[in-house]
């Protein structure tokens, strides 16, 4: 499937030519579920089975795959029925939004109890993968990139939403069983409060990007116990919480 579209564009260095230039592709998903609560996402249209199921257990809606009932995928329509767990997560359905903001309180969120660790050579390695393997994002420059990194994989995603991309990678995750206590996400992008939360509820214990944090997703950190590094570049970066887990 190609994931972008080419286009006519008029190139301006010094005097004015006309390129052909390539734009990712975002469709409006409409996500439904058990028939009475939806959602509606502007995405990537790919992997939509590992989008859903990322965004599920990121929600806190869902405890595992196996609380899924059914999964349709009809065209850009989803239908999913799975076991609403209580009043709480419909509440979460209608009011958070994975495209940004912080919807709800950490109060949602157990802390993540890990020891896993990595070396600040592990860390910069797993960046340097998910460069290489950013090929939306190079050849359009309008995609995030995501990876979830640990256990002998590297499960990578892009998308034009950031929160997407890690859904993405949360969902093949949880297909592919892995233990996200023994996991770390790499990926580019601010890191807000609602992007910690969705990490937090899964177990992951570190997050790395590229970008900066906002105070609120510090706060989610420092509660959640979550390992939260910014600024990756130039063989540097800085630990915000819980540095415990990163080996100099």
């Amino acid at each position: 499937m190609r994931l972008y579209n080419d286009v006519i564009a008029f190139k301006v260095d010094g005097k004015i030519a006309k390129v052909k230039e390539r734009v990712v592709k975002d469709s409006e998903i409409h996500l439904i579920i058990n028939e009475m609560l939806s959602r509606r996402f502007y995405v990537t249209p790919n992997n939509l089975k590992e989008f859903t199921i990322g965004y599920l257990l990121g929600e806190g809606l869902i405890d595992t795959v196996s609380d899924i009932k059914l999964l349709d995928i009809n065209g850009e329509t989803i239908n999913v029925e799975i076991n609403l767990k209580d009043s709480m997560a419909k509440e979460s359905v209608i009011g958070s939004d994975s495209l940004g903001g912080w919807r709800y309180k950490i109060e949602f969120v157990e802390a993540v109890d890990s020891t896993f660790s990595i070396t600040r050579d592990e860390l910069f390695e797993a960046f340097d993968r998910l460069v290489k393997g950013a090929r939306l994002w190079k050849m359009t420059g309008g995609a995030h990139v995501a990876a979830l990194v640990g256990e002998d994989r590297f499960i990578l995603a892009e998308d034009v939403s950031r929160h997407v991309a890690v859904d993405k990678i949360i969902g093949a995750g949880a297909l592919d069983m892995v233990d996200f206590a023994e996991t770390f996400i790499v990926y580019s992008g601010r890191m807000p409060a609602d992007m910690l939360i969705k990490v937090a509820r899964v177990g992951i214990p570190i997050i790395a990007s590229n970008a900066a944090p906002t105070y609120s997703g510090y706060k989610v950190a420092v509660d959640a116990g979550l390992t939260m590094i910014g600024f990756v570049r130039d063989r540097r970066f800085n630990i915000y919480t819980h540095p415990e887990r990163i080996k100099i």
